[in-house]
């Protein structure tokens, strides 16, 4: 690859990672709305199944206008690990702001109120997850703002890895 193709690759990257970090963003909020109305949380997860599809998506648009119709195995892969890593830089900036300023432990509170209910203690009990689950709500009470933002710029990376290679796989091409 050429540093001129290198540096193509990268603004496209960049502006998909902007739109997937979007979509991600708009997931993250619903799943918090969705901690207290259900319909959203429905959304939220639909938007973190369809982000994989809207990434191929993307690394279709850029083969067919950027490199003409053809894409190599390796730089369809790097593609789509380069827009998960700046969708997971900015995903990560938003998650930081929001824990650090907005959050005023409603997070926290929404998982403890689920837990607290009759049914999902019961639950646990049968489950024998009492004790772990509250050492892990005490763990979360404990977690800095950074990081949550680090666990979910480690886990956006992580899924380009792993997502982008069955991506590429798919559209890659290497003649017309």
């Amino acid at each position: 690859m050429t540093p001129a193709e290198y540096l193509q690759l990268k603004a496209y990257a960049r502006v998909d990672g902007a739109l997937v970090a979007l979509l991600c963003t708009v997931s993250f909020a619903c799943y918090l709305i969705g901690l207290k109305t259900p319909f959203y949380g429905m959304i939220a997860v639909l938007l973190m199944v369809v982000t994989p599809f809207y990434v191929a998506r993307r690394l279709r648009r850029f083969r067919d206008e950027g490199l003409h119709g053809i894409i190599s195995l390796m730089r369809g892969w790097a593609f789509v690990i380069l827009v998960f890593f700046y969708a997971g830089i900015l995903l990560a900036l938003v998650q930081y702001v929001y824990f650090a300023y907005l959050d005023h432990g409603y997070l926290v509170s929404s998982f403890q109120s689920v837990l607290s209910s009759p049914e999902a203690k019961a639950a646990m009990e049968q489950y024998g997850l009492s004790e772990s689950l509250s050492e892990n709500i005490q763990m979360l009470t404990e977690l800095r703002p950074i990081d949550f933002a680090l666990n979910g710029l480690t886990l956006n990376i992580t899924l380009g890895i792993l997502l982008g290679l069955p991506i590429s796989l798919i559209l890659h091409r290497t003649r017309k």
